[in-house]
């Protein structure tokens, strides 16, 4: 076994208590030792939840192997049984217990409780975190939805929310409010806030299904579709193109008349016609994550943004397939791993300008000193904002676009101020600009403008030097200009390459 400091994904055990805290009147008994009881924390500091979460373990010890296990497992099932009174009992093994071969789904039949029971078989070492997701929510579904009878009115399922996912409960708000405007109920939302009786009762009313997140959903939602003829959408609705995407393929399924005028909430929208975004415009960037969060901002980056993908990759392997076929359309090699150290090498290969990956992507970049925005779980609380901030829909296009804008722009900010820290507008000594009068520095500003008048007409620049000035924002790139040309004279050189070009800024940067 490989030990990490850090993981992408838990072992399968921690995928099912994402699902199972995130539901309501649902109690897991997990028979597990003690040092395999470190799940709570997750959801008390990250979730920012008032309560524990609804799981109970067995907390068996080493000398405790030596005689039945299993009375000690099915003592822990009927106290919580006895003491939480939930409407489903979710039971399974952690992967330090699953070496003693106990059988939980057994044990707990046994106990004849008036609840059902719902066994989870998840192979601790074979599969990680998000496979005990999407299992325990497709033995949820398999074992509690009853058919019904169709909702009068058009309905649908959002299906995928869970605890400790990536901006899940905001992601909720917005959906439910673009499925409403195009007059469609929301019949179910599971797991997130939803009960055994929910899903036993609910389920099969609805007309459709939204996958909100394929890691989570995507089992079940193919299990409703074969037994109750749910169809469910393909498209995740993260970005301005792919929202409008979610939007048609719903229209095109129940033959709906929409129209865009809901989308006026869209901010975003401005930057492609902005002077600003054409500094932007190129940058090079490197996205890894789960698969949802990855695909959707690959398509946003190349199609939205104007950024150039210069790698990508995920760390579920249930998706490689996936990521390597959007990694061949930009003629890119996909980085399909679990280890953070391979994905630091590729960075460090690929040098770019902007980081969009996890918590573990934030670190490398603090150290490689490249701007990072996180968009996928695994996130530290930081990355858990109090205020409403969604991925999905139009708002969430907000959201993202100041998210990936911001460490660009902040990035875009140090740089100027490193390049002209000697000028006489922009030294350290001088006064804010609204206010006048507070510069130290006896500065002629008649020899200032003369000399900014000057430039160096024997110094060549190459073609893509000149494209790279280009970059820089019009209202200091004469400036910059000028600080390179001097430079060059200083080095003896006739032409400037990028080379010179980034070798005069960090002269004049010291």
């Amino acid at each position: 076994m490989k030990l990490s400091v850090w993981t992408y994904e838990g072992p399968p055990h921690v995928g099912a208590m994402r699902v199972v805290t995130a539901m309501q009147n649902t109690h897991y008994v997990l028979h597990a030792p003690q040092g395999d009881t470190y799940a709570d924390l997750l959801f008390t500091m990250i979730e920012r939840k008032n309560s524990r979460p609804p799981v109970t373990y067995t907390t068996f010890k080493a000398r405790d192997l030596g005689s039945d296990t299993s009375e000690i497992f099915k003592k822990a099932c009927k106290d919580a049984y006895d003491r939480f009174k939930p409407q489903a009992l979710v039971v399974g093994a952690s992967c330090t217990a699953e070496l003693i071969q106990d059988d939980p789904g057994g044990l707990a039949e046994a106990l004849n409780l008036s609840i059902p029971t719902i066994p989870l078989e998840l192979p601790s070492y074979q599969r990680k975190e998000n496979y005990g997701a999407s299992e325990t929510f497709y033995q949820i579904v398999r074992k509690l939805a009853k058919k019904s009878n169709k909702t009068d009115q058009l309905s649908c399922n959002i299906l995928g929310p869970a605890s400790l996912g990536f901006r899940h409960r905001d992601d909720i708000i917005e959906i439910k409010k673009i499925l409403n405007d195009m007059g469609i109920d929301i019949n179910l939302i599971a797991p997130m806030g939803a009960s055994p009786e929910d899903i036993q009762v609910k389920t099969a009313k609805a007309h459709f299904n939204v996958m909100l997140y394929p890691e989570v959903a995507e089992t079940a939602c193919r299990y409703l579709e074969k037994e109750f003829n749910q169809p469910y959408t393909k498209t995740i609705p993260i970005g301005i193109g792919a929202t409008k995407e979610f939007i048609k393929e719903i229209s095109d399924i129940f033959g709906l008349k929409t129209d865009n005028h809901f989308n006026e909430r869209l901010r975003a929208d401005w930057w492609s016609k902005s002077i600003d975004s054409t500094y932007f415009t190129g940058k090079r960037v490197y996205v890894f994550g789960d698969a949802t969060h990855v695909k959707s901002s690959v398509k946003i980056a190349n199609e939205e943004m104007g950024f150039e993908v210069v790698g990508l990759g995920c760390y579920n392997r249930e998706f490689a397939r996936d990521i390597r076929s959007l990694g061949k359309e930009l003629n890119l090699d996909s980085l399909i791993t679990e280890d953070y150290l391979e994905v630091e090498a590729e960075i460090q290969r690929l040098q770019p300008e902007l980081i969009l990956g996890t918590q573990m992507e934030r670190h490398i970049g603090k150290r490689l000193g490249i701007p990072c925005a996180v968009i996928s779980a695994p996130f530290h609380v930081q990355d858990h904002p109090a205020r409403y901030s969604p991925q999905v829909g139009w708002e969430g296009a907000n959201v993202i676009f100041d998210t990936w804008v911001h460490p660009l722009v902040m990035g875009l900010e140090e740089h100027l101020l490193h390049m002209f820290r000697e000028d006489f507008e922009f030294n350290d000594s001088a006064g804010p600009s609204h206010l006048g009068g507070h510069s130290n520095h006896d500065i002629n500003i008649n020899e200032k403008r003369k000399e900014n008048i000057n430039t160096i007409e024997e110094i060549i620049w190459e073609k893509e030097a000149e494209l790279e000035l280009k970059k820089i924002p019009f209202f200091v790139r004469g400036k910059a200009r000028r600080n390179t040309e001097t430079f060059a004279k200083d080095k003896g050189l006739n032409s400037i390459s990028t080379e010179t070009l980034y070798e005069a800024k960090a002269h004049y940067a010291r």
